[in-house]
């Protein structure tokens, strides 16, 4: 996977593969393939990325939490490879914040957002990732993890 985290000139010889390992029925394909795109996004001049986020937001909902935790963790890069692909990440995750509220594990699945955001906005300061990130921390409604997402952004508040 370390070989992706630089811009490669090989993404699209393995983008068709890593599409459909997004729903392999082995979890661990699921879940490295997902790793994997987010890296290349930084590797996809032509914007493949804008047609096939729908299918690596959706492993961020994956059956097996510990999958769906994986993506959720590295999806943030996609927001690196371009101001369309990083206006288009901030839309899913929005939507995903929301959405996950009737989830087994809402709170997790937060935390992972609002530090997918500060990982990005660390390495594009872009106001509006931060701005993003401060409207889901208020429109959290239990002051408890209202504070602990807050903690994620507490340098800059």
């Amino acid at each position: 996977m370390s070989a992706t985290e630089k811009h490669v000139d090989w993404a699209y010889d393995v983008w068709g593969d890593l599409i459909e390992g997004l729903t392999n029925k082995d979890n661990k394909v699921r879940s490295i393939t997902s790793q994997i795109l987010c890296n290349l996004a930084r590797s996809d001049p032509d914007g493949r990325m804008m047609n096939d986020f729908d299918a690596l937001l959706n492993v961020t909902r994956d059956e097996r939490f510990v999958t769906a935790r994986h993506c959720l963790q590295a999806i943030w890069k996609v927001g690196l490879a371009g101001e369309e692909q990083r206006q288009q990440l901030l839309a899913g995750l929005t939507q995903r914040y929301d959405e996950c509220i009737a989830e087994k594990n809402t709170t997790l699945i937060r935390f992972d957002i609002i530090q997918g955001l500060r990982n990005l906005y660390d390495q594009t300061q872009d106001e509006n990732v931060h701005k993003l990130a401060q409207t889901l921390i208020e429109r959290e409604t239990d002051a408890k993890y209202q504070k602990k997402y807050a903690k994620v952004w507490k340098d800059l508040a």
